[in-house]
């Protein structure tokens, strides 16, 4: 290769995944960082697949949506404190829900450039610990009185404290360019493509049957590492079933008529952690390790969900993926039909089907439901909101390593802010 040829891609493979079980907020998880929890998955990650000692892991990328001050450096700090070595580089990323996806689309970059031979992507969110800020008033006063030449000019700054100043600002889950919460903004979303209740329910459902027969048959044994005394996930209710769903009241859309979207059929704030091994097939074969499939492609999309048309259901704050996906299948020359199996992160069961509407009204077959989320997602799984990529991506491997020859499978992920993260993975 001459020095101003580009280099040549390689392909991607996803060797495998470790996380621990999804923990519903302010439950056994509680008391547990970010940095514990990433740390646990990715000590099941090195266990499982030998990474320990110097150069077995080319770099660790990973992220969280909610971050204390102490998450500075996330991902190094979790190198640091884990069974990985400690001169394995490490940076943090975020996208919001998209976060893990894309923390694994910025390790296969590397990989396809020849620049590493393998990496280890993902994220944690814990909602439980959620960052508290000072109040803002109160950040101005400390920061006058910082700046005051003379203790006098100090104690005139810190005279404005006020009680009402020492209530801190505690997080929410809201858009800041509209004030609303991602549930009221799906809820507009559910209305304007006609979802119904009942279509909801049914979808929330089939992710809890379909995550627990999962479970039953072992798929989770070499997936899923125990932590704190969870071996499942948390939010799991085996017994689902849409008459038991069709009795909870509605939570978001209160402020229209006939209001469809429940508890259980949104995810629910909830703590935990995902990682993912990617590497060269040089890397693999090195090491006596079979790919469970490719990462292929991938594409990214935004929606003004501030200006666009929300109330028509086109640039809805969760619709994003609807744009990203067509753009990437068009660019690989495939259509909906092609894949064997389809993974779309259930934020909300509305905006899975949505995203579904909108797929078809550009032009995309529909997909067949039991090709979709076949072992269950997040309605049933729960979301911490940056692990929820690298769970389907090593998830989405391993189903595709269990089917007879070969298989393509998509990924779609809606994210806070209007954004959405998508990609293939094959299997040859």
């Amino acid at each position: 290769m001459s020095p101003l040829e580009p280099p040549r891609a390689r392909r991607v493979a996803v060797i495998g995944g470790a996380r621990i079980p999804f923990a519903r907020s302010d439950g056994p998880y509680a008391t547990a960082s970010n940095q514990e929890m990433l740390t646990a998955a990715l000590d099941g990650l090195v266990e499982r697949y030998r990474l320990q000692g110097h150069g077995a892991v080319g770099e660790f990328v990973a992220g969280a949506v909610l971050k204390h001050s102490r998450d500075f450096n996330l991902a190094r700090e979790t190198v640091l404190g884990s069974k990985l070595d400690a001169r394995t580089p490490a940076y943090d990323i975020q996208q919001a829900c998209g976060t893990g996806l894309q923390a694994v689309i910025a390790a296969a970059n590397k990989i396809a450039l020849g620049q590493t031979e393998s990496a280890v992507a993902g994220g944690a969110d814990t909602a439980s610990d959620a960052p508290l800020g000072v109040n803002d008033d109160l950040r101005r006063i400390l920061l006058e009185a910082r700046r005051a030449k003379s203790l006098t000019g100090r104690l005139k700054a810190l005279a404005k404290v006020r009680p009402s100043h020492l209530v801190p600002d505690i997080p929410r889950n809201a858009e800041p360019r509209t004030g609303l919460s991602m549930g009221e903004h799906a809820a507009v979303t559910a209305r304007a493509w006609g979802i119904t209740r009942e279509a909801q329910d049914e979808l929330a459902a089939t992710s809890h049957q379909r995550l627990a027969a999962a479970y039953e048959r072992g798929f989770f044994q070499d997936l899923v590492v125990p932590f704190r005394g969870l071996a499942r996930d948390q939010n799991l209710r085996p017994g689902s079933t849409v008459e038991k769903l069709a009795g909870l009241k509605p939570v978001f859309g209160l402020d229209q008529p006939g209001p469809t979207m429940t508890a259980g059929n949104s995810t629910p704030l909830t703590d935990g952690a995902a990682t993912v091994l990617l590497a060269s097939e040089e890397w693999a074969a090195e090491r006596g390790l079979e790919p469970l499939a490719y990462l292929t492609a991938y594409e990214t999309a935004a929606v003004d969900f501030v200006h666009g048309d929300v109330a028509g259901g086109e640039d809805g704050l969760l619709m994003a993926p609807a744009y990203a996906v067509p753009r990437m299948l068009e660019r690989a020359g495939l259509g909906i039909e092609d894949f064997d199996l389809v993974e779309i992160h259930e934020a909300f069961a509305s905006q899975v089907l949505a995203t579904l509407a909108a797929w078809e009204k550009q032009g995309l077959a529909p997909v067949d439901r039991a090709r979709l989320n076949v072992a269950g997602s997040s309605l049933a799984t729960g979301h911490p909101f940056a692990a929820t990529g690298a769970r389907i991506v090593a998830t989405l491997a391993k189903l595709l390593a269990e089917r007879e020859g070969p298989g393509r499978g998509l990924i779609s992920v809606c994210a806070a802010g209007g954004q959405g993260v998508t990609a293939i993975l094959e299997r040859v």
